[in-house]
């Protein structure tokens, strides 16, 4: 179910519209989260290995993997937003400081909405 949701989260890689279910994207975050952990992990572990010079170029693999990222994760989150009947725009309540991103982790709790729904 895992791969399904990372597998969904490449493939959808810029779709900032429609919905993502709440299963999906928690999955999703769960699966993106394990791969950069290992992949950190693996990219440290030869590194250490190999010496500083091989560290230093292994150091931007998981860079730029996160840096891969940033559009899907946004689009998913955006997707998510929709699941619950709120604008994507909402994304950006996450700008406020402290509060922010409490507010936007609950929203990405929330159950979707069916009824009504205009996205």
């Amino acid at each position: 179910m895992m791969v399904e949701a990372v597998k969904e989260f490449f493939t959808k890689y810029a779709t900032f519209s429609g919905r993502t279910s709440r299963k999906n994207f928690w999955l999703a975050i769960l699966g993106i989260w394990l791969i950069s952990l290992v992949l950190g992990f693996v990219c440290g572990f030869i590194g250490g290995l190999l010496g500083d010079s091989a560290a230093t170029v292994l150091g931007f693999i998981p860079t730029i993997f996160a840096l891969a990222i940033i559009i899907p994760s946004i689009a998913i989150e955006v997707r998510r937003l929709h699941d619950i009947n709120k604008s994507g725009w909402f994304i950006f309540i996450s700008l406020i400081p402290f509060v922010g991103s409490i507010i936007l982790l609950v929203f990405m709790c929330l159950p979707a909405v069916n009824e009504g729904n205009n996205y």
